[in-house]
């Protein structure tokens, strides 16, 4: 297997960890979506990553569905993930608060990267959001007592959750401010902690 992208995106390294955990061995191109836009467009029409290129050619976009795929090949006795239910449809959605946060964290990046002049209220509506997802989720957190969301074992919604609070608090540190969010940052320090998290990791650049 073949990932695309960048370990400072949030999406890539959600894959590029679960891939560890499930042992899964796989060749990394640390391509960017700028510098490298050309080779990844020759995979991916979008230009965008995370991508995944099958061993039999076939390729795959978009974190979660490059997820359900890993899933599906380990086995249900294996995936990060409750098989079906209300467990499960809780998982989903806090991976997909998770990932949203990270796409907002994501765009704010972007506004003020690519625009000399940034539009105010669209700054103001993404930083709206990344606060709001946040608040839900340190509510959510703080009232568990166990190591990871759903028990004792780590899933893909406490992995989607610490690439996104990394992401963010390198990005823009003034939305993750330690003494608002104990839960959550208690969470990425578990998460960050563990072999694979440190293996998979880059400082955030653009």
């Amino acid at each position: 297997m073949i990932l695309i992208g960048q370990y400072d995106s949030p999406f890539v390294r959600r894959v590029a960890i679960a891939l560890k955990l499930y042992e899964i061995p796989f060749e990394h191109r640390p391509w960017s979506v700028f510098r490298n836009a050309d080779e990844v467009a020759r995979f991916n029409p979008l230009r965008r990553v995370p991508t995944l290129v099958l061993d039999d050619g076939e390729v795959l976009i978009e974190s979660g569905a490059i997820l359900d795929y890993l899933d599906e090949h380990v086995g249900p006795e294996r995936a990060l993930i409750a098989r079906e239910g209300r467990l499960r449809r809780h998982a989903l959605k806090v991976a997909a608060l998770a990932t949203g946060l990270a796409d907002k964290a994501v765009s704010l990046v972007y506004e003020r990267a690519l625009h000399e002049e940034t539009s105010a209220a669209w700054t103001e509506r993404c930083e709206g959001q990344v606060g709001n997802v946040l608040a839900i989720l340190e509510i959510d957190r703080a009232g568990r007592t166990t190591p990871f969301w759903f028990g004792e074992e780590i899933g893909h919604a406490d992995i989607a959750l610490a690439c996104a609070l990394r992401f963010t608090s390198e990005a823009h540190p003034e939305l993750l401010p330690a003494d608002r969010y104990p839960a959550l940052v208690a969470h990425s320090q578990r998460c960050e902690a563990l072999p694979a998290f440190q293996e998979i990791v880059q400082p955030f650049g653009i």
